[in-house]
């Protein structure tokens, strides 16, 4: 055989091993995606939503209350959460009154909603949720993160439904432009994040990995069952790219005046750096809204204040209630 012909059979191997890898990627990717719908339909009928599915015009959101009185405390989660982040803070609330927890539109047990994700928007939706759900006010709003922004919105649309605000580490309108530069890698980190989830949750390969299986045992089941899916992420991404529109709103919503309000933040760690510093003068600006407020640094507490220091949260909602009644 000449080197021509030699070449030529190389090529010819070359060729077969790329298609024959190509098959074979073909293979686990569907093999992958069909485990990924499978398992997440098992989820979905082994863990099915806690609350009501309520219909707010053609699209449902979930909503989960319980205990009984007034005033109605309603919870919203930070981005990329969902209600079950409450579940230490709500069974201990619903003691006292009646505590709604929902999934805004995409997220959780909740149907996407045709309509950008903004807070205005996610402040309206909620408003008709209440409502088609007969949950009438007043309420007391709390919102961890991201959610802090959207029940400040809420208070400024619908002041006289609005008793009280907690304040849970919330976000403040434009933070990602004032904090430190040199915090901006940990945004691209997050986008990564939010990006991997995207390519990869259709496959199935956080099922695969073990990812969706992190949880407490108490909630695990819950969480993959709302966190092992597509549709989560897409929210995600949708909630973090509206952002600066978000700020924007709630720059410019009215003020909430003389609403009660609690702002719990993070405590800074031993040697605070220029974003503890940040964080917490923008803490203290949100404690500025009201000019009924309070401040509390939640000692030894990370983002998720609600997890790590529940009793916080209790006794800042219990503080509005007692004010309220």
């Amino acid at each position: 055989m000449g080197p021509r012909h030699e070449r030529a059979a190389m090529k010819t191997l070359v060729w077969r091993v790329v298609l024959g890898l190509l098959g074979l990627s073909g293979v686990l990717l569907g093999t992958g995606a069909a485990y990924q719908s499978l398992a997440s339909r098992r989820d979905l009928r082994m863990h099915p939503a806690p609350g009501r599915m309520i219909d707010i015009g053609g699209y449902r959101l979930h909503l989960d209350c319980t205990g009984s009185g007034s005033p109605t405390v309603v919870f919203d989660s930070g981005l990329s959460d969902d209600s079950i982040a409450w579940y230490k803070v709500q069974p201990e609330v619903a003691k006292q009154t009646r505590a709604c927890s929902y999934d805004r539109a995409g997220l959780g047990w909740s149907d996407p909603s045709p309509r950008p994700r903004t807070s205005k928007v996610v402040a309206e939706e909620l408003h008709t949720l209440l409502h088609n759900a007969n949950i009438q006010g007043p309420y007391i709003l709390v919102g961890h993160s991201l959610g802090g922004m959207n029940v400040r919105m809420f208070a400024s649309l619908y002041p006289s439904e609005s008793a009280g605000i907690v304040m849970v580490d919330a976000a403040s309108p434009g933070q990602y432009k004032r904090l430190p530069a040199w915090v901006q890698p940990y945004n691209a980190k997050f986008l990564r994040k939010l990006g991997y989830f995207y390519d990869t949750v259709p496959f199935g390969w956080p099922r695969i990995s073990g990812w969706c299986d992190r949880w407490p045992a108490e909630i695990r089941d819950a969480r993959r069952t709302t966190e092992c899916r597509l549709q989560p992420w897409l929210t995600h991404m949708a909630e973090y790219r509206a952002f600066d529109v978000s700020s924007t709103q709630v720059l410019e919503a009215k003020p909430i005046g003389n609403i009660p309000l609690a702002v719990l933040s993070r405590a800074p760690g031993k040697d605070p750096g220029p974003p503890d510093v940040a964080w917490g003068q923008l803490q203290e600006e949100l404690a500025s809204l009201s000019s009924r407020s309070s401040h509390v640094v939640v000692a030894g507490s990370t983002h998720m204040i609600q997890e790590d220091h529940p009793e916080a949260v209790v006794q800042a909602i219990s503080n509005e209630i007692k004010e309220l009644r």
